[in-house]
């Protein structure tokens, strides 16, 4: 015969163990979510919100810090009206622990009315680290995908 006290208490137990797992989200859907925010950040022209998703410790090309990546993005923003990231290519992902590697092909576009007047094909790499439940970017790299 069953015993629901002691079957019951398993039962809840492992219910309340399957609802925390349906909770989580697992480390590469949360990097994916953060791609998604940096991507809605560069075609909102949020140079800020750019910045909250760089380590403390960034670097990118030429030595490029958190705060020189920032000012970057603000005056590319000022210097064009309109900024697209238009059709990421796959983007391949390679985890390890708390770090994360992400490779992808995007059309970076700018321009003042309906059409860019200006864009460019590049290939990005780019590394990243967990901070408690957030993905930190700790360095980019792109180069044009096209010559």
């Amino acid at each position: 015969m069953f015993d629901w006290r002691r079957g019951g208490a398993v039962a809840l137990a492992m219910l309340l163990v399957a609802l925390a797992a349906c909770g989580r989200s697992d480390p590469e859907q949360a990097l994916r979510a953060s791609l998604a925010d940096l991507q809605q950040a560069v075609e909102g022209r949020d140079a800020g919100r750019i910045a909250n998703h760089l380590a403390e410790d960034f670097i990118g090309p030429g030595g490029m810090d958190r705060d020189g990546a920032r000012r970057m993005a603000a005056l590319h923003f000022l210097r064009h009206r309109q900024v697209g990231v238009h059709a990421p290519g796959p983007v391949a992902i390679s985890l390890q622990d708390a770090y994360a590697r992400v490779t992808f092909t995007a059309a970076l576009t700018g321009g003042e009315r309906f059409l860019p007047d200006t864009g460019q094909i590049y290939r990005i790499e780019s590394g990243w680290r967990r901070e408690g439940a957030d993905w930190r970017m700790t360095s980019i790299e792109w180069r044009p995908a096209v010559r």
